[in-house]
């Protein structure tokens, strides 16, 4: 049992280290959205990029989260 805590407790920790830079690049955006118009539709367009591969990324990190749950559990 505490082989499967610890690795979820990596897992867990990967996915939050990935959502503190996905926030830092937000806030990067953030600042550039106030310069002017053209760097306004660069980071909206970036903005949709990141977002999408977030989304992308937290699909895939639930999805090994469950993997390794099923192999400790046997579903």
């Amino acid at each position: 049992m505490a082989k499967i805590v610890k690795k979820l407790e990596s897992k867990v920790n990967h996915l939050i280290y990935s959502l503190i830079c996905m926030g830092a690049v937000m806030l990067m955006l953030a600042v550039l959205v106030v310069w002017s118009g053209f760097l306004l539709q660069l980071a909206v367009g970036l903005f949709i990029v990141v977002l999408a591969y977030s989304f992308f990324y937290l699909a895939y990190k639930i999805w090994s989260i469950k993997k390794e749950v099923e192999k400790y559990l046997k579903f």
